[in-house]
């Protein structure tokens, strides 16, 4: 098994503070493994970063056509959100036309990252809802699906036919028999896989295209939800956001203690990268040097600039540090 390479490094006054070691892969269209920096083989968890796959299911059985969502609906679905209210208003009216109210999800109330959005509930003297929660798109596909399939209300267990569905997504999207799985913060089985089979979805879902079947069509719907709506797959001041805006038609994905995965249809290829500290920052500075190496993402542009050498402030906005390189990319 390869070592963890250098990822992003953290410098203050001159002298080398942290450093963030990791694992990066790029698989292309046929599965294979075109680049490496560490062990491709690492098992993880893909935590958020899957949720693309986990919606595949609601696209390629019908139930989105049949209750007429839209590409923002299948954003929401993939989505990792602030909690705005251009994420939480969506939500509850997709709900509302199931006919199912907060009560009906499962991923447990979230205090909102949209600042907003959380003022306002502290000024009503409210409670955060599980709509709130940053998966809740996800969930009401879910519970979309598990209408369409006339299944019961409990969509988070395992042997639930929702999650059965999403299981077989997950493994043949990545190529993978899975060898086991966990609970995700949001309740949601998630998973593991090698990283090398997560960047292998993401390069399916850059390959799919019309004509391949279901589960291509499901792909490319799903992918092209994403990049006409980073907005709503993340929220202001998020990476995902900002990589997307300010790329050509690639999609990219967060997830939980460092993962990050990228979806790049002009070269038909899937990047996974997983920072061994699950630092989002590393995972961050990762996926954008990535991005940089293969001309995807302007080396010169703002947002790879931040995320990459960005500086870190202290509470008085003083620059104190930055961020630089890992030597893997060097």
């Amino acid at each position: 098994m390869a070592q963890a390479v250098e990822l992003a490094q953290v410098w203050r006054g001159g002298r080398l503070e942290s450093l963030h070691r990791g694992h990066a892969v790029v698989v292309d269209g046929g599965g294979a493994v075109v680049q490496a920096w560490g062990d491709p083989g690492l098992l993880v968890y893909p935590r958020s970063s899957a949720k693309m796959i986990q919606a595949l299911p609601l696209v390629e059985s019908g139930a989105a056509a049949a209750r007429g969502l839209g590409a923002d609906r299948l954003a929401l679905a993939c989505a990792s959100h602030n909690a705005a209210a251009i994420h939480v208003d969506p939500v509850n009216a997709w709900m509302a036309e199931l006919g199912l109210d907060d009560a009906a999800f499962r991923c447990g109330p979230q205090e909102p990252r949209d600042l907003p959005m959380r003022d306002a509930l502290i000024r009503a003297h409210q409670a955060p809802c599980q709509v709130h929660n940053n998966c809740s798109g996800k969930h009401a596909g879910f519970l979309t699906l598990a209408a369409h399939l006339g299944a019961g209300p409990e969509y988070l267990e395992i042997d639930h036919p929702v999650q059965i569905a999403a299981r077989e997504a997950f493994e043949d999207a990545t190529g993978e028999d899975s060898p086991g799985w966990a609970i995700d913060g949001c309740s949601a089985p998630n998973h593991a896989c090698t990283l090398a089979g997560l960047a292998r979805a993401m390069a399916r879902f850059a390959t799919a295209q019309t004509g391949q079947g279901a589960r291509a069509e499901a792909m490319l719907a799903l992918r092209r939800a994403m990049v006409a709506h980073p907005e709503l797959v993340a929220g202001e001041g998020r990476a995902c956001t900002a990589l997307m805006r300010a790329m050509d038609g690639v999609a990219v994905k967060t997830g939980a203690e460092g993962v990050f995965v990228a979806i790049l249809p002009g070269q038909g290829l899937g990047v996974a990268v997983k920072a061994e500290d699950g630092a989002t920052r590393a995972a961050e500075s990762a996926i954008a040097q990535v991005l940089v190496r293969l001309g995807a993402l302007p080396a010169d542009h703002p947002v790879a600039t931040r995320l990459i050498h960005g500086p870190i402030t202290n509470w008085r906005g003083l620059r104190t540090g930055e961020m630089r390189p890992g030597t893997a990319f060097a």
